[in-house]
Formats: C-alpha cells, sequence, structure tokens
C-alpha cells in the first residue's frame, strides 16, 4: 500500500473541504466546514485562507456570532472559471460546460458513426462538441480543465483506453490524441469512475462515506468509495463487476464471455429479456434504449411483458448485487444509469428485496439502497469533477498561494 504524504493528506483535505461547501444549501461558515469535515478550526481557516486566494471560494456576507467578530459566510466562487464534462457512450458523445459550481452552463451531443467506430471518430466529435460549447460570444471564464469519460479500462495517469468492449479498442492513447486538438488540460477515466464521483461529491457521497455505485446502461459495472475515497484497485479496473459470471454458460456479452452481468441487467440485456419473452412484443425496437423506456411504460400500465420484464431484471440485478455487497459491506448502494433512471422505484423495490434473499444479515444491517438523485447526467458531471480535482491538485495554482502564504508568515515573523 502506498504511503500517504502530507501533501495527499492536504490534497484529501481540501477536496472535503470544499464538497462540504457544494453540499450545503448556501453560504457555510469555516465552523460549519470544520464541524462537518472533523478538521480542525486551524486546518480549515488555512484550507479557506487557500481557496480564497485562488479564487476559488468568495466571501458571501457575514452571520452574527452573538456578540463576537461576524462570522464570513463562504460559497464557491462560480466565475472563476469554466470546466467541461465529456461522456463518450456507444453510440454519442455528450459534451458539457459547465461553470465552476458545476452548474450546467451548455451541452450538446453528437452522433457517433453506427459501427467500426475509430478513435478518431470520437476525437473528432470531442473537438467538435467542444468548440461549439466554447465558440460563443459570451463564453464564461476561462477553461481550467476537461475531464472525458471513455468506456472500458482507462489507464489514467497516461490518458489511455486500454480497452473497450464496445468497438474493441486496444491501448489507444486518447488523451494525446485529444491534445492534439484541445489546450486545456484533460483528465481520462471511465463511467464507473465518473459516475461514483459525482455521487461522492453531489448525490450519496454527501451523507455517506462507503458506498456502491452501480451503472446500468449500455454498460454496466459497480464504482466503490470507501472512507470517502474512491476505490481504483491496482490497475484502475476496479468496478468491472459488469463482466463478473452471474449465469455459468449463459448469455453472450459484448466482452465474449458468457453469462456476464451486463448481458442480463444493461439496456441490450432488457431487450434480450424482452425478445425471449415475445419475440414479436410491440415493446422491441432498433434502438435498444427505446426498448427500456417503452418497458418502464408498459410496465406502469400493467402490460405483462414489461412486468416480467422488469421482474427478471431486478432478479438478476439483486443477485449479482448481493455479492458485491457482501464483499465490500457499503452503507449505501446507488442505482444510476438509464436503465434506473427509467424502471425506477419498481426495480429499486424488487431488487432490493431480493438482495435481502441473498445478502448476509451484516451487510443488510447497515445497508440503504436508493436511486441517484445526481442531476441530468452523472457521468459527464462526474467526468468534469474530475477536471475541478485536476484544478484543486494543481501545484502552479495552489503550490504558488502556499509558496506565498509561507513567505508572508517568515516576513511577519522576521519583523521586530
Amino acid at each position: 500500500m502506498t504511503k500517504r504524504t502530507a501533501q495527499d493528506i492536504r490534497r484529501r483535505n481540501r477536496f472535503d473541504a470544499l464538497r462540504c461547501v457544494f453540499a450545503a444549501p448556501g453560504p457555510v461558515s469555516r465552523q460549519e466546514i470544520a464541524a462537518a469535515t472533523g478538521l480542525s478550526f486551524a486546518t480549515v481557516a488555512n484550507l479557506v485562507a487557500e481557496l480564497l486566494e485562488a479564487g476559488v471560494l468568495a466571501e458571501a456576507g457575514h452571520e452574527d456570532s452573538r456578540g463576537g467578530r461576524p462570522r464570513a459566510r463562504l460559497a464557491v466562487n462560480a466565475e472563476r472559471g469554466t470546466l467541461i464534462g465529456i461522456d463518450v457512450a456507444e453510440t454519442s458523445v455528450q459534451v458539457e460546460l459547465f461553470d465552476l459550481a458545476l452548474t450546467v452552463v451548455r451541452s450538446v451531443r453528437l452522433p457517433l458513426p453506427q459501427s467500426d467506430v475509430r478513435p478518431q471518430d470520437v476525437v473528432d466529435a470531442i473537438a467538435a462538441g467542444v468548440e461549439a460549447l466554447t465558440d460563443v460570444a459570451g463564453t464564461p471564464a476561462r477553461i481550467l480543465g476537461a475531464g472525458v469519460s471513455v468506456p472500458g479500462h482507462v489507464e489514467r495517469e497516461g490518458g489511455v483506453s486500454v480497452f473497450s468492449p464496445y468497438w474493441s479498442w486496444r491501448d489507444v492513447p486518447l488523451r494525446s490524441l485529444l491534445a492534439e486538438r484541445l489546450t486545456m488540460p484533460l483528465y481520462l477515466d471511465n463511467p464507473l469512475k465518473a459516475g461514483t464521483v459525482a455521487e461522492m461529491w453531489f448525490g450519496a457521497g454527501r451523507e455517506f462515506d462507503d458506498l456502491v455505485v452501480v451503472t446500468l446502461r449500455a454498460g454496466v459495472g459497480a464504482g466503490i468509495a470507501v472512507d470517502g475515497a474512491l476505490y481504483r484497485g491496482a490497475t484502475n479496473s476496479a468496478g468491472e463487476w459488469g463482466h463478473t459470471c452471474l449465469v455459468p454458460g449463459g448469455r453472450e456479452c459484448r466482452c465474449g464471455r458468457l453469462g456476464c452481468v451486463e448481458a442480463y441487467v444493461s439496456t441490450r440485456g432488457i431487450a434480450r429479456t424482452v425478445r425471449e419473452l415475445d419475440e414479436n412484443s410491440p415493446l422491441l425496437d432498433a434502438d435498444e434504449d427505446a426498448v427500456v423506456a417503452k418497458v418502464a411504460r408498459a410496465s406502469a400500465e400493467g402490460d405483462t411483458v414489461a412486468v416480467e420484464t422488469v421482474t427478471r431484471t431486478a432478479h438478476h440485478l439483486g443477485t449479482a448485487a448481493a455479492a458485491l455487497l457482501n464483499l465490500f459491506n457499503p452503507q449505501v448502494l446507488v442505482l444510476g444509469g438509464r436503465v434506473a433512471e427509467r424502471l425506477g422505484e419498481p426495480l429499486l423495490r424488487q431488487t432490493r428485496d431480493v438482495i435481502a434473499e441473498h445478502a448476509l444479515p451484516a451487510t443488510l444491517q447497515a445497508l440503504t439502497c436508493r436511486l441517484s438523485t445526481v442531476p441530468d447526467n452523472p457521468v459527464s458531471l462526474g467526468a468534469a469533477t474530475f477536471a475541478l480535482e485536476g484544478f484543486l491538485d494543481d501545484r502552479d495554482t495552489f503550490g504558488t498561494v502556499a509558496a506565498g502564504r509561507r513567505a508572508a508568515r517568515e516576513a511577519k515573523a522576521r519583523t521586530p
């Protein structure tokens, strides 16, 4: 296990302090940040001073401290700069421009070729999307960074798409290819990590430090946070739960193996379930995402095939999730992604019941199951948050601030 340095600890504390400001319904005081994070007031005061000097936070009024010095209230300085979040999916690329408060300013979705998608197709779509969002009169302040979520196994430090099951890519230097077209700092990872980071900053992670976030869309996986930190594993491949075997000898998965979780609970898996129940069902569509939407509407109306499809999906999901929950014993399981959004409470309720049948009593004791409440697209939001974290870790910005503060303290100490 890599030993955490003083810089790592300070970085984590900076994130925790800022996450507290994001989580609050309005401006907060230093005292409230200290209480929420468990950090000492002196540590919080130093972190806030850095964030104020870097322009990330701004004072937003004062509160009466009952006779003492009025306490300053703090809020994110949304105008400090902008961030870009990019969600590369199987059939399209969504590019979103955020202010520093992670509010969407503009958004665009561009299609990818229906087959034989090449890395250059993705690069072209991303570059076109960024240009469309930023080449507009009145574009906000400078871009501090762009986060890119690309499906599959991503080598984060080098920005390499190691393997993508959608297009059978291997070892594509995607960040280098993008850097030829884009000038801002670039941060790459996959949808599992992006969705989990979004939950940590803007969803269930505001209440719980130990969580599992299951993302259900064309691809399926689980993001894991332990003690308030994203768990990546030795090679950043933690969470590829969608490609664990659920049914030995079962359906063929896009990864080439048989019986994977993804083959049963993804958009494609749900379409396959409908087809197995009734190959002539009006719920079927060439667009698998549309099939899920039809199933959601029809099940609410009592359609037999749709109701059974939700039941079977929940059975597979709950069975697979129980093993995952037994391993990590989280405080909360979050279901996110388009499948969870569309099938909603019926899927959650039935999945919870199946989990209760298969998980250990100790696992269930502290467990809450919920649907994601992160607004809009959690993956593009999480990708933008990667860029925010990268900016917060930027030595040119915060190293200069810290050095300046040290120099000021030393000069003050030398003054007679």
